[in-house]
């Protein structure tokens, strides 16, 4: 038996939170008001990726950047490493689980999602992906199959009432993140 010392990461004070769900389900909106009612600091993972050049170009055919994960993480690692952040992104499998204290998954009704993906313009074959994406659960299951099931919160975002409610919900969880940590 070894006696070697494994370093770990301080404790946090403030949790982290992934606010993910397929496009079109209301994530950066959420993560905006969650972040306003907990003090959290925004991350918009999308918006880091086009910002800061974290991708391997563009895939013209679904109108979107090609991700390059390890240069995502290796950007947000720092960020993350003291907690107090709101991270936004369509998927959650790639992040260490060290990284989030919860994981909101966001679900919308079909007949909505194709509603916000017209409005933004979105390519009927982009917006057919996304519409099986979020019939066949993928986000859901990622989120179950890479982290633990007791942090992962399924909600619904279908009308705005529902997004205050989550808001609520989540602002409940950061109040007792911080009474006990």
């Amino acid at each position: 038996m070894s006696n070697e010392i494994i370093p770990t990461s301080p404790p946090r004070s403030n949790p982290n939170i992934l606010v993910t769900g397929t496009p079109g389900t209301g994530k950066t909106t959420t993560a905006e008001l969650i972040a306003l009612a907990t003090g959290l600091k925004k991350l918009t993972v999308g918006d880091l990726i086009k910002e800061r050049s974290l991708h391997d170009g563009y895939d013209a055919e679904f109108d979107t950047y090609i991700l390059n994960e390890d240069k995502v993480l290796d950007e947000m690692e720092d960020m993350m490493s003291d907690g107090g952040m709101c991270v936004d992104f369509h998927t959650c499998e790639m992040f260490p689980e060290r990284w989030f204290d919860l994981v909101v998954v966001l679900r919308t009704t079909t007949d909505k999602i194709y509603d916000r993906l017209e409005k933004r313009g979105y390519k009927q074959n982009k917006i057919e992906e996304n519409l099986e994406c979020e019939i066949m659960q993928v986000v859901l299951e990622d989120a179950l199959e890479s982290y633990k099931p007791e942090i992962v919160m399924e909600l619904s975002s279908n009308t705005v009432e529902e997004m205050e409610a989550n808001v609520e919900k989540v602002l409940e969880f950061v109040q007792q993140f911080r009474q006990t940590h």
